[in-house]
């Protein structure tokens, strides 16, 4: 309600708005006295963030920032939503995956998951992670298949386990058109993960057998995780995605089935991460960029992208793996802000092994806040009318489609994944994406930065080993960096402590201590033990306590007019006094002594790597 006074006028009559140039003015005088003297649109970009995919995250927004027209909820394009009613009415379907080899572990905790707010089931069927096909009907003991869709995930043991599911609902007396759920068929996906030719062939039949006699069972999933699990960027994943549902397209319609007809059997898979927007703007991205394909298919009614997201296992963490809590959290979010009709959130000890009852219930309780409790599911496309997520959205649409393009050009995406054109764009991707996270640039909480060495490791059991396919490669962020913690622990273990590092604090703690706690993060991403004692040290105290600490290298730590006055002298100490290595926490300067620079932006895994080279730790 706006408040007007007595005269009628608004109060921010008296108000003008600034303009964008006012605004700009203003940034400089702030990044000025920060020590960075910039102007102009220079000023801008100090505060923009790259993306990738030749995405700018700008500082600022404004009805200037124009995109394509979004049009209506459950109207084509499709950007705001498939439904015109959006996840009003139910919310969004929160979808669990179970892979247990075990069929009476695994009916427990279907079980469990459908009794506490858990809506449909997504069940690795064969292989060595997944319960085996003559133990599916075990499995699903006890589960109502006419209220709980169930999806498969059953690689090369499509035909038998769909057999099995199909056999299990009629045997149940379920009728044929309130079969609900997905039969999983991707042999696209299946050839990224194995690097197997891709057979078609049992797809092609179940998709035959779904349109005539189950309405409302989906046969083929166009799943992109392969994609994003290798690396592949937002844009990649969206256009390997369409390159993969264009190609399934073209073999349902050259098998019978019209355009139309095609496009109900698909159902579409994304990652979400911890980047909620990036999250949004690619789920409302995919349904335009399907919505485009199904007109030029001449399916415009049936162009409404039918989407399941999954939290991304690539951002999940093995140290402090509590953080992936609030990863999870903001990646559901993302996806249910972005419409996704089904959320799977990983157990926060996905990475680890095996998750256990307790991880399993905060996974489907995180579905159950953001809809219940947060109220996500009230609003039809919360993040609809944001500039930058409407802006974001058409940038990333457009350079999924021209990825998409390319990838048409090779020959499709059988042929892409077949000369390697898919694994070598997105290796180059995971390559440039490493550089950042060895840098800091892209941080990792609780890993690369705020680490904690202290902390007491959570123990799962063991996943199923899966044997190396021959496809594409499976990454987490955290890899370099869990390497480094990794021989950090086995010293540990050998030694009865980690490796340590003297930080040798110049001047008083209002000098050194921003630097210093810079360096104790830094060498804790490590694996090392920062060793601060005593608070400050000079030339003529320096050698003694470095002795006393009990490590092997040390780092200055102070101002830079500090380090004028006393680098030499104390780094000459330190030498003397048997440090392996003499680092400073400061951009490279000519100081004799000292080996290796630390700041901002240099490689922390470079750096730290060659260090426990240094220290013959294996």
């Amino acid at each position: 309600m706006t408040v007007l006074p007595a005269d009628g006028l608004s109060l921010a009559a008296d108000f003008p708005d600034p303009s964008h140039d006012q605004w700009q003015s203003l940034v400089e005088g702030v990044l000025r006295k920060s020590g960075k003297d910039v102007t102009g649109t220079a000023a801008e970009e100090a505060l923009s963030t790259e993306l990738g995919d030749g995405l700018t995250a700008r500082p600022l927004y404004t009805s200037d920032d124009t995109s394509a027209d979004p049009g209506f909820p459950g109207f084509a394009p499709f950007v705001r939503g498939g439904r015109a009613t959006g996840n009003t009415v139910a919310g969004w379907d929160v979808r669990q995956h179970h892979a247990l080899p075990d069929p009476v572990r695994l009916n427990e905790a279907l079980l469990g998951d459908l009794e506490n707010g858990v809506t449909s089931l997504w069940l690795a069927v064969g292989g060595p992670g997944g319960v085996p096909v003559s133990g599916l009907a075990r499995a699903l003991d006890g589960v109502y298949l006419d209220l709980a869709p169930v999806v498969l995930d059953a690689g090369d043991a499509l035909d038998p386990a769909v057999r099995a599911l199909l056999a299990l609902h009629e045997t149940r007396g379920v009728a044929k058109e309130a079969v609900r759920g997905s039969l999983g068929a991707d042999p696209l996906g299946w050839t990224a993960r194995t690097g197997t030719e891709p057979d078609l062939t049992a797809a092609l039949h179940w998709a035959q057998v779904c349109r005539h006699e189950y309405p409302g069972l989906r046969a083929l999933t166009v799943d992109a995780l392969p994609y994003h699990e290798a690396g592949g960027s937002a844009a990649e994943e969206l256009g390997l995605s369409l390159a993969t549902g264009v190609a399934y397209l073209r073999a349902l319609t050259a098998a019978g089935l019209s355009a139309e007809e095609a496009c109900r059997q698909l159902e579409f898979r994304y990652a979400a991460t911890a980047d909620q927007f990036l999250t949004i703007a690619k789920l409302r991205a995919a349904r335009r960029l399907w919505a485009r394909v199904a007109e030029v298919c001449g399916a415009r009614a049936a162009g409404a992208q039918h989407q399941h997201a999954v939290t991304s296992s690539v951002m999940m963490t093995r140290r402090d793996p509590w953080v992936n809590m609030l990863r999870t959290t903001l990646a559901c979010l993302g996806a249910g802000v972005g419409g996704a009709d089904s959320v799977t959130v990983l157990p926060f000890d996905h990475a680890l092994g095996l998750p256990d009852a307790f991880a399993r219930r905060i996974a489907r309780n995180t579905s159950t806040i953001l809809m219940e409790e947060s109220h996500l599911a009230r609003v039809i496309d919360p993040a609809g009318g944001s500039w930058y997520v409407e802006r974001l959205t058409d940038e990333l649409a457009t350079a999924a489609w021209s990825f998409f393009q390319e990838v048409e050009r090779a020959g499709g995406q059988a042929a892409a994944l077949r000369s390697g054109m898919v694994g070598e764009r997105i290796a180059a991707t995971w390559a440039a994406r490493s550089r950042d996270l060895a840098r800091r640039k892209e941080p990792v909480t609780g890993v690369s930065e705020f680490p904690n060495l202290d902390e007491r490791s959570v123990e799962r059991e063991p996943a199923p080993a899966v044997p190396s396919a021959g496809g594409l490669p499976k990454v987490r962020r955290d890899e370099a960096f869990e390497t480094l913690r990794a021989r950090s622990d086995r010293h540990l273990a050998a030694t009865g402590s980690r490796p340590k590092v003297f930080l040798a604090a110049l001047g008083p703690a209002a000098v050194h201590t921003a630097r210093a706690s810079f360096a104790a993060n830094l060498f804790r991403a490590g694996g090392f033990e920062p060793v601060h004692e005593p608070a400050s040290v000079d030339a003529s105290t320096a050698a003694g306590a470095f002795t006393a600490g009990g490590a092997a290298i040390a780092c200055l730590c102070s101002s830079d007019a500090l380090y004028a006055q006393q680098a030499d002298a104390v780094a000459g100490e330190l030498r003397s006094a048997g440090a392996e290595q003499v680092f400073l926490a400061g951009r490279p300067g000519e100081y004799s002594g000292v080996d290796t620079y630390v700041f901002a932006g240099c490689d922390v895994v470079a750096v730290l790597s060659s260090a426990l080279d240094r220290m013959g730790v294996a």
